[in-house]
C-alpha cells in the first residue's frame, strides 16, 4: 500500500512540475479555430549609443490579430518615454556599432542611420488607441521608465504581416541616455525628425529581429483577449503627439514635455 502511495504521489508531483513555470504571457492563444504563428526577438542594446539594457519581444500572429508581449529593461528611466515599434521594409536587422557617425561631436547612431537596416515603422506598440505609424510619437501612450512590460493584443497590416512571414520585421525600441546624466537633453544635438526634440530621445536603444519560432501552429495557453497594455514606469500624459515626418521611418513631429538642460553653461 505504501509503495502504491508513494508512487501516485510521485506521479502528481511530477505532473505539477510545468504549474511552477509562468508560461501565460509566452504561451501560444488558446483559439479553436484559428491558426497562431510566434515569432520571436531577443532585444540587444545599440551599443553605439551608450545602451546597456536588453529585452525580448514576442508577436503570435494570426491572420492581422497580433498578440504582442514585450519585457526590458536597462532603460533611460524616470519620465523617459520609449516609443517602440515593429519596423519593415529594411534589410531585417539591426544597426552595428561600425556605423555609427559624428552627431555634435560624438559617436552614436540616430533613426537615419538604421533606416538601412531595420526600415520603416510599420506599427506602433501604444498602450492603447491607435497602432499604426500614424502614432509613432504618440508619446503619452508608449511606456515610460526603466522597465517595459507591455502586452496587448491589435490588428497590425498586411505588409507587417508579411514582413514577420518574411524574417524581416524587428523590434525597436527608442530613446537613450547617452551621457548618463537621467534625462533626454541635447548631448547628441536635435534630432532629426524634429528640431525640437533632442536626438536622445528618438535615437534607437535596444533592437531586434524577430524570427519564426517552433512554438507555433497548435494552440495552447490562455489567451490574451484584452486591448489594454501594462508597462514597468510611468507615461508622461503632458507629451503631445506629432503629425507624420516626411523624413525616415515615418516617425512624425510632436512636442516631448521633456526634462531638458540647456545647453549654455552645461
Amino acid at each position: 500500500m505504501r509503495s502504491t502511495r508513494a508512487r501516485v504521489a510521485t506521479a502528481m508531483a511530477v505532473a505539477a512540475v510545468p504549474l511552477a513555470f509562468p508560461a501565460a504571457a509566452w504561451a501560444a492563444p488558446q483559439d479553436a479555430d484559428a491558426a497562431w504563428t510566434t515569432y520571436q526577438a531577443a532585444l540587444d542594446p545599440v551599443t553605439a549609443n551608450h545602451v546597456t539594457g536588453s529585452g525580448k519581444a514576442m508577436v503570435q500572429l494570426s491572420g492581422n490579430t497580433a498578440k504582442i508581449t514585450v519585457t526590458a529593461s536597462g532603460l533611460a528611466g524616470g519620465k523617459s518615454p520609449h516609443a517602440m515599434h515593429i519596423h519593415v521594409d529594411g534589410g531585417g536587422a539591426c544597426p552595428k556599432p561600425s556605423e555609427a557617425v559624428d552627431h555634435n561631436g560624438h559617436p552614436s547612431i540616430d533613426v537615419a542611420d538604421a533606416m538601412k537596416d531595420y526600415g520603416m515603422i510599420g506599427t506602433s506598440l501604444t498602450t492603447s488607441g491607435d497602432s499604426t505609424d500614424k502614432s509613432a510619437l504618440a508619446v503619452d501612450r508608449f511606456p515610460a521608465g526603466s522597465t517595459v512590460s507591455y502586452h496587448r493584443t491589435i490588428e497590425v497590416s498586411d505588409d507587417v504581416a508579411a514582413n514577420l512571414k518574411s524574417g524581416r520585421a524587428v523590434l525597436v525600441v527608442h530613446g537613450i541616455d547617452y551621457n548618463g546624466n537621467g534625462a533626454y537633453d541635447n548631448v547628441l544635438g536635435a534630432s532629426e525628425l524634429d528640431k525640437t526634440l533632442p536626438a536622445e530621445a528618438t535615437d534607437p536603444a535596444l533592437c531586434g529581429a524577430f524570427t519564426a519560432s517552433q512554438m507555433s501552429s497548435m494552440p495552447s495557453g490562455a489567451a490574451d483577449t484584452g486591448d489594454g497594455a501594462t508597462q514597468g514606469g510611468r507615461t508622461d500624459a503632458g507629451m503631445a503627439a506629432g503629425g507624420a515626418a516626411a523624413v525616415l521611418l515615418g516617425l512624425g513631429a510632436g512636442g516631448w514635455a521633456l526634462r531638458r538642460r540647456g545647453t549654455a553653461g552645461r
